[in-house]
């Protein structure tokens, strides 16, 4: 489990619907976030997200050059170990320590000490089995609004 001291995640469950005939989703919890852009499962480090991604069912993320201003970047992707699907709980602890892990190296402060926040996208049971999902990814975004460029070095 995470620290007490750290502030409390705001977390993104990445998930997979069936569309009928249409492709996959992604799912999170709460109400339809109604996105358009890239697809979520194409997302890598370095991408800039225009809007926070919201909760219930995500199938894309509009992305936009970094120099533009955005909601958050991803910052970090690290793969869980093949095996059997750990748990729900299991999974949200691997993503909180290796986002809180990475996130240092990339802002250049403690995650306790940022003024930044932090999402995570990681496997539910459904994209483990059925899609092989093992990405755990981690976007950086700054609570008081957008900003333009890299947060990468932020030291805040």
């Amino acid at each position: 489990m995470p620290s007490t001291t750290l502030r409390p995640y705001t977390l993104r469950i990445a998930a997979m619907c069936a569309a009928a005939a249409a492709g996959l989703s992604i799912s999170g919890c709460g109400a339809l976030a109604a996105l358009q852009g890239d697809d979520v499962f194409q997302l890598k480090v370095g991408d800039c997200l225009a809007d926070e991604l919201g909760s219930g069912e995500i199938s894309e993320a509009a992305t936009v050059e970094c120099g533009q201003a955005h909601f958050g970047e991803v910052f970090a992707s690290v793969m869980m170990d093949d095996g059997s699907y750990p748990g729900d709980s299991q999974v949200t602890t691997r993503a909180e320590e290796a986002c809180t892990g990475e996130f240092e190296s990339f802002i250049g402060v403690p995650y306790a000490d940022s003024q930044l926040d932090m999402h995570m996208l990681y496997p539910t049971e459904q994209t483990w089995n059925e899609l092989n999902d093992r990405e755990i990814l981690c976007i950086v975004y700054d609570p008081a609004g957008d900003t333009t460029g890299s947060l990468s070095g932020a030291g805040r």
